[in-house]
């Protein structure tokens, strides 16, 4: 549909605008390295859905002294003004935005290919962004239907725009190292509520009003300050030319059994058993990995309790003991973002070396051993150990987003792989609203049935091992996509036309380029960098409270 108008402006002698595909296409000094920081400048902005539930608490406590709302149901508090809303209403504003990610990257992932990372990447700010600042309105006039459309809506179509926007063209650039590429983009999703939260709080403190938090204020200020950081990532990409190869390096002469060098078309590609396999795998993994962060805190506190501090029994707790055993759950939360970002780049660097299906086994292997080892942990009282396996846990959750771009880039090529990237993260919107639901009905159900609160999560944890199991044998079946289903010359060659790059730069100019980093590298990387090490020093000092 854009091809028309596009080609009748370039007959007329215009240029195409600076947001368009063809403008982004790199010279031949381009130094393929500028790109990560770009990435990490959206993904740290939209991984602040992780930082989300601190504002939970805040936003119900907005109304002094009126009372909850929680006598009248949740559609009417969606319009109520006279009482404060719950803290359980508003947390299926993070469950919005989860499904609506899934969803917009669903539906947009294809027209992404074709217009290009700048343009997604801009309108990704302005949704995010805008989104958060349309939610501080909502908050202001104290209206959450607002404040779900803003933050839940808008804002979660800009979490998928921008998750996506850079997986296919870091893949592109790092034939060589898929992995570590799309490690670098998604670890910037994991680490960013290490950065936002922490920012959100002490603003939140800043614009309070006596008792009322200053949530609409911090929504607004924050809103503004991810469109103008997603905006200038977005305008630091670069796509090479089609053909492109890193200096050095050429693609090898036989591809690996599950390493395709041919591209499977978006339309084709989730009709195969090999997506929908990947897909349960994803999902499965996402879904257990919610089920523990969800629990970590609250179990670290219900298993464990006084023999944190070394003492026998909670019955005589003074009240800064119970303050420091929340606090050291409170650390481990600070430890589970860390090792949640983190592992991102190393387990999707890992995959380089041992394959993604291999990683995708560890995945599940290791996983299986940990989730089933978590209650006899807990119930020997070595909470070292509970927070070691908790942490390898999390590193797998991470690495499992991480892995799964590179994962498709191998089985069906790097054409089109950002949009069949948009497609399966269903996997995760569904996970995202199944995996909190069943959670809290397993652990509800094993109160109401009188089961003590340090032995509840035994058999939720034992539920979520054998959904590892699941995800285990669906990659397994994982099979190289058949040839029947690869693109033809023709059909490679018509999607490569729509989009419409300039025909000056040709990929023999670029093949032998080695771009300086220099000091523009230098900046760029010392953007995203420093607060991210800002953040990681913050998730540390929280997590020193466990120790």
């Amino acid at each position: 549909m854009t091809a028309v108008p596009e080609a009748v402006l370039a007959s007329a002698g215009r240029a195409p605008g600076r947001l368009a595909r063809e403008r982004t296409v790199a010279g031949p000094r381009f130094n393929r390295w500028l790109v990560p920081p770009a990435a990490l400048a959206i993904h740290l902005c939209i991984g602040m859905a992780y930082g989300f539930s601190v504002f939970w608490l805040p936003m119900s406590k907005l109304v002094p002294g009126a009372p909850s709302c929680e006598r009248i149901g949740f559609f009417a508090q969606l319009f109520a003004t006279s009482c404060n809303w719950t803290v359980p209403a508003v947390t299926h504003i993070f469950e919005t935005f989860i499904a609506m990610l899934g969803i917009s990257a669903a539906i947009w992932g294809g027209w992404l290919e074709r217009a290009g990372p700048r343009k997604a990447g801009v309108i990704a700010a302005l949704c995010w962004g805008g989104g958060l600042v349309l939610g501080g309105i909502g908050v202001s006039m104290h209206q959450l239907w607002l404040v779900f459309l803003g933050c839940g809506v808008l804002g979660g179509v800009g979490q998928g725009l921008g998750y996506i926007a850079p997986v296919s063209t870091l893949i592109k650039w790092f034939p060589d190292r898929r992995g570590l590429a799309t490690g670098f983009a998604i670890m910037g999703y994991g680490g960013g509520a290490m950065i936002g939260a922490p920012i959100a709080v002490a603003l939140m403190a800043r614009f309070a009003h006596g008792q009322i938090p200053g949530v609409a204020s911090t929504l607004v200020v924050m809103g503004v300050l991810y469109v103008m950081a997603m905006s200038a990532g977005a305008f630091g990409f670069r796509v090479p030319p089609n053909g492109w190869t890193p200096a050095g390096w050429a693609a090898p002469a036989a591809a690996g059994r599950l390493v395709t060098r041919h591209h499977v078309h978006l339309n084709r590609a989730w009709k195969t058993p090999q997506f929908w396999m990947i897909w349960i795998a994803l999902c499965m993994n996402v879904t257990a990995g919610i089920g523990v962060i969800s629990m970590a805190s609250p179990m670290l506190q219900d298993v464990f309790g006084a023999r944190l501090l070394g003492i026998a029994t909670a019955s005589a707790l003074t009240v800064a003991q119970k303050a420091a055993i929340v606090a050291a759950a409170a650390g481990l939360v600070g430890l589970i973002s860390l090792f949640n970002s983190l592992g991102r780049i190393f387990w999707a660097s890992t995959s380089d070396f041992i394959g993604r299906k291999n990683t995708y086994i560890v995945f599940f292997v290791l996983g299986i051993l940990l989730y089933c080892a978590l209650p006899t942990l807990g119930h020997m009282g070595l909470a070292g150990m509970f927070v070691i396996a908790v942490c390898v846990i999390l590193s797998m959750y991470g690495g499992g987003f991480a892995t799964v771009p590179a994962y498709l880039a191998d089985m069906f090529g790097t054409q089109m792989v950002g949009a069949i990237h948009g497609r399966l993260l269903t996997a995760w919107s569904v996970a995202g609203v199944v995996g909190p639901f069943l959670i809290a009905a397993l652990r509800q159900a094993q109160l109401d049935a009188g089961v003590d609160k340090s032995l509840v999560y035994d058999r939720t944890l034992y539920i979520l091992a054998c959904l590892l199991l699941v995800g285990l044998v669906a990659n397994l079946l994982v099979k190289p996509v058949k040839e029947a289903h690869h693109m033809t010359d023709e059909e490679l060659e018509r999607e490569r036309s729509l989009q419409h790059e300039a025909p000056h730069v040709t990929a023999s100019a670029a093949l032998a380029a080695r771009g300086s980093f220099g000091v523009v590298g230098i900046v760029a990387w010392a953007l995203v960098g420093i607060p991210f090490l800002v953040g990681v020093w913050i998730a540390l000092s929280k997590a020193a409270a466990l120790f």
